[in-house]
Formats: structure tokens, C-alpha cells, sequence
């Protein structure tokens, strides 16, 4: 089966999405659709030089979606998926080319989903660390004996785990976990604690927007990051797309259930090929490739 993957935050690059505009009617207008909507022009940053500008949260997430959902479209006939998935921002991705959500409402909930992170961020300051070579069960154990908030976050792939919590917190644990025999424990430059309950103001004000967004029946099932299982109906999905911004992202488990339920080629749509490393990680065998025009 043919299994289509849509990437996350930390995939931008200054020049982005600038081919697609070029080489396709429908990529041209779509971007243009977008700078309305977002009420900004988001194309001159993305195709500009400036790379700090398109690391704002409320530029990075739109950029990457726009990149990966576009490429998507582009494709046309070509883009035929039996199964997607997309790493935390990616789901949204996923679900816009499966056709779960409409373009507009997927670009509207992404700006939002944005702006409510970044909001949390600078009520709480906090952070993340990438913590490799060491069993998931042990990182979980360590975060759970440690009074601050600090927890699992992103599941990456078989001994990458990336940890999330208070900026204490994450101190505290790294040093616990390179004690414990971690490869390396170190911080992430990023703005705040993702996927942790340091960003419940943002869920309960991205639930707001999901609740009131149409979700249809899509062309293939989406593993979602909540669950780590095939789910095609829109409410479930829904439900768990409102869990995200707190729960870890389940991506080994993701790409382990993918490939028992018969994965045979991944293509990443969207910037960079990060995506596809992690799942050579699971199975070095597995053919994979990156979307191109």
C-alpha cells in the first residue's frame, strides 16, 4: 500500500514553495487564496531570503502546510494515497490532501492552531529536548518521577524520543536521563513546551475552531497522531485531532502499525526528508521518495 507523509514544524527553508508558484495555475492561485485569508502575504516570506521571519510560529505553520498541500494538489492525478499521516502540524496537512477538510478550513484551523501556541508559549515559558538512545520506557519513567511539568512529546522513531515540559523541568531531566545512559539529552531552540499539557489554552482554543469546522468523509485512512491507528470516520477523527496539541505525537507507533498493515512505499510531501529517515529507522528495506512537481 501507498502511504503518503506530510512533515511538521522545523521542515521550512527561505525560498519555499516558490517552483510551485511558477510552474502551476492552480499553486498560484491557491497561495493568493492563502495571503487573503491569513490577511498577510505570506508568499513574500516564504519565497524571500529572510529566514528568521519564517521561523515566527505564526508563519512557520502556514508556510509548511501551504508547501506540503499544495505540492498535493499539483500532483493531480498523480497523488492516489491508501494511507497518509503527518507529523503534528502535518496531520493537518494530511487530512486537507485526504480530503477530510477543505483547503480553506485547513489553512483557517492551521493560523489558529498558530497563533493559540504561540500565545501559550509566552504564558508559560518552557521547552523541549531531543533525548536519544535510551527504551521509551525509561525516558517515561524519569519524566514521571520529576515534580515539574515534563513529559514524553514526540515518539520519532525507535530510541528518538523528544521530551517537553517546564524550562526547570526539562533541566532537570536531562540531567537524570544522561545519567540513566542517554546518547545525548539536549534542548531544542523552539518556543515552548508542544505537545504537553503546558499547551492546554491552546487546545481549548483550537477545540473552539475544530468544533466549528465541517469535516467529510476522505479518500483513505488517516493514522493519527493521538492514536497511532487507521481511523476514516470524520468525528473520530475530529475528536482526536482535538487531543493533539497535548498529547504526544505517536509517531514510531505510527510507522510500526503502517507497515503490519501492509505499507509498501512512503512518499513526504512537503519541505525536507525527515520523515522518510525515521521511517528507514523502522525498516531500512522500505521504498521511499520525496514528492516532486
Amino acid at each position: 500500500m501507498k502511504a503518503y507523509v506530510f512533515p511538521g514544524q522545523g521542515a521550512q527553508f527561505p525560498g519555499m514553495g516558490k517552483d510551485l508558484y511558477e510552474a502551476s495555475v492552480d499553486a498560484k492561485q491557491m497561495f493568493e487564496k492563502a495571503n487573503e485569508i491569513l490577511g498577510f502575504s505570506i508568499t513574500n516570506i516564504m519565497f524571500g531570503e529572510d529566514a528568521e521571519a519564517l521561523k515566527q510560529t505564526k508563519v512557520t505553520q502556514p508556510a509548511i502546510f501551504l508547501h506540503s498541500v499544495i505540492l498535493a494538489k499539483v500532483k493531480g492525478d498523480y497523488f492516489k494515497p491508501e494511507m497518509v499521516a503527518g507529523h503534528s502540524l502535518g496531520e493537518f496537512s494530511a487530512l486537507v490532501s485526504a480530503g477530510y477538510l477543505s483547503f480553506e478550513d485547513g489553512l483557517k484551523l492551521v493560523s489558529k492552531r498558530a497563533m493559540a501556541m504561540q500565545k501559550a508559549c509566552e504564558q508559560n515559558p518552557s521547552t523541549m529536548a531531543a533525548v536519544l538512545g535510551l527504551d521509551n520506557e525509561v525516558v517515561e519513567n524519569i519524566c514521571s518521577e520529576i515534580e515539574e511539568v515534563v513529559v514524553p512529546a514526540n515518539y520519532n522513531c525507535p530510541g528518538q524520543l523528544v521530551i517537553s515540559g517546564s524550562n526547570n523541568g526539562i533541566d532537570i531531566a536531562c540531567e537524570k536521563l544522561t545519567e540513566a545512559g542517554a546518547r545525548r539529552a539536549l534542548k531544542l531552540p523552539v518556543g515552548g513546551a508542544f505537545h504537553s499539557p503546558l499547551m492546554e489554552p491552546a487546545r481549548a482554543e483550537l477545540e473552539t475552531a475544530i468544533d466549528n469546522t465541517e469535516f467529510k468523509e476522505g479518500v483513505c485512512p488517516i493514522y493519527q497522531n493521538v492514536t497511532a491507528t487507521a481511523i476514516t470516520n470524520p468525528e473520530e477523527i475530529k475528536e482526536n485531532l482535538k487531543k493533539q496539541l497535548t498529547a504526544s505525537v505517536m509517531w514510531t507507533q505510527t510507522m510500526q502499525q503502517m507497515i503490519a498493515d501492509g505499507l509498501s512505499s512512503v512518499t513526504e510531501v512537503g519541505p525536507g526528508k525527515v520523515l522518510q529517515g525515521l521511517f528507514k529507522k523502522v525498516d531500512r528495506k522500505l521504498e521511499s521518495s520525496s514528492a516532486t512537481l
